[in-house]
């Protein structure tokens, strides 16, 4: 095992243990150019809609609870504010799995979170915590090289790579690269 790999293995274990501490950490909201951005690539159906396995889903890809949505506290069908009002419910499960797979050392800006926001929303919290993107940002290699170079690498599907997760890292990378003063990570979580 190389020395990389005993560091990474660290950091992950660390990680490991601030999630059980720091359950509650949800870090902050993304910004408008985050919810933009993930309104763009998920779409929009007001109505109950089967997703492509079947399942569920309204407004801008919220998975339902049963076929019937009654997880949904707006009525369906959803208007567009209402549906914003679910995705911005939704997103914050990935805004926290951001939050506390990031170590200390991380410093995001609010457009480079929110760009890893959109892409824990669309790969899943699993994905993100496994991912070397992830770790390299945690042992402390340049933000904007890791996401310049990883983020693309989320490009495949069941039927090999698609079309539009090409688009969505695109736009994440695109977003990621954008300036900002506005920091967004570390954020004090107790």
């Amino acid at each position: 095992m190389t020395r990389s790999n005993i560091s990474i293995i660290l950091v992950l274990m660390g990680i490991a243990l601030a999630v059980h501490v720091q359950a509650d950490c949800i870090g902050p909201p993304v910004n408008d150019a985050t919810i933009t951005l993930v309104k763009s690539f998920e779409g929009w159906v007001p109505d109950i809609y089967p997703d492509p396995d079947g399942h569920a889903t309204a407004g801008y890809g919220h998975l339902c609870a049963d076929p019937q949505c009654s997880d949904v506290s707006y009525p369906i069908p959803l208007s567009e504010q209402d549906g914003e009002l679910l995705l911005r419910e939704d997103i914050t499960i990935a805004q926290q799995c951001i939050t506390l797979q990031t170590a200390g050392p991380v410093t995001l800006n609010d457009n480079q979170y929110g760009a890893l926001v959109s892409w824990a929303f669309n790969v899943g919290c699993g994905n993100v915590a496994s991912s070397t993107l992830i770790a390299r940002m945690n042992v402390g290699e340049d933000a904007n090289t890791v996401a310049s170079e990883e983020l693309p690498r989320w490009k495949y599907g069941d039927g090999g790579v698609l079309p539009g997760l090409v688009r969505r890292r695109a736009a994440e990378v695109d977003l990621f690269k954008t300036s900002s003063d506005i920091p967004a990570l570390p954020v004090g979580c107790s």
